[in-house]
């Protein structure tokens, strides 16, 4: 019998994305939507086959009723503790309700279990949601992709096409950063939620690449070699976001300040994926650093 499976989040890129390999594994894919959701984006899910159940996500009942006969939660929602801590919460209390067996969190990022609290804030608030669901009696699987390989798009420190640089902190010029795409990530989330028996947590990376390979990379697929550049101590580097951080309050109210950006870096250089769980669907293929890179890299 094919699974149904409620999605939260559905209408971002990655629910949008775990949706779609739902179905092409035949599972009966629910997807919750705010009242005030745009009409274009309710289109584009049910054109995929995706059936929209519109709820007040202020309402416990309300989500209730939509988890009612359902096999599974998955949440990719996105946001600060009102979404990742308070909002989870309802839907969980919700899943709990209608006694739905399984639950996947928002836990789309690096494997936060290994970081020390306090050094990341967004992931604070998922280490909050995470302790709130381990006290209930759902079956629950996080999946952590580390960082999104979308980001080596975005001229960050650690790939910067601008300044033709390649960036690192400490002593970590060979250390191997965990990325996965997208697609990736949504395929595995995918067989995950069809896997009553998957673990608690899984860590997986499209390909793991550390500064001095990603140079190598980028001379081999351009041509051009990008200078690599230590820019601090891992020491100075965290005293420097506390100081962002204390300087831009605003930023606590922005899900991407700048000094979260800073932190994301942060944690990349401070953990890496050891245990990755990729073999577990044999089907499953995986995106390499040079298939990705050349996918932008001109």
């Amino acid at each position: 019998m094919n699974k149904s499976i409620l999605v939260a989040g559905a209408t971002g890129n990655l629910g949008m994305r775990i949706c779609r390999e739902l179905l092409n594994r035949e599972a009966i894919v629910t997807a919750i939507v705010r009242l005030t959701t745009a009409p274009q984006k309710i289109e584009a899910l049910s054109k995929m086959g995706v059936l929209i159940q519109k709820v007040d996500l202020n309402s416990t009942e309300e989500i209730a009723d939509a988890c009612e006969g359902k096999d599974l939660v998955v949440s990719a929602l996105s946001g600060l503790e009102d979404v990742i801590v308070d909002l989870q919460k309802r839907i969980l209390d919700a899943a709990l309700k209608a006694k739905v067996k399984r639950f996947i969190p928002s836990d789309f990022c690096t494997d936060y279990t290994d970081l020390l609290p306090g050094e990341n804030r967004n992931f604070d608030l998922r280490r909050v949601f995470r302790t709130y669901l381990d006290s209930t009696s759902i079956q629950a699987s996080s999946v952590f992709n580390g960082a999104f390989a979308d980001i080596l798009q975005y001229d960050t420190p650690v790939l910067n096409r601008k300044e033709l640089s390649i960036g690192y902190w400490g002593e970590k010029a060979d250390w191997k950063l965990d990325f996965t795409t997208m697609d990736d990530t949504a395929a595995f989330t995918a067989e995950v939620a069809l896997d009553d028996e998957a673990p608690r947590d899984l860590q997986i990376a499209s390909f793991q690449i550390s500064p001095n390979m990603l140079q190598d990379s980028v001379k081999e697929l351009t041509g051009k070699s990008f200078n690599l550049r230590l820019l601090s101590s891992m020491e100075n580097f965290a005293v420097f976001i506390k100081k962002q951080r204390a300087d831009n309050p605003a930023g606590e109210m922005e899900l991407y300040a700048k000094w979260q950006q800073s932190q994301y870096m942060y944690s990349m250089f401070s953990t890496q994926h050891q245990h990755l769980a990729y073999r577990r669907y044999e089907n499953l293929t995986w995106t390499s650093a040079l298939t990705y890179l050349q996918s932008f890299l001109r």
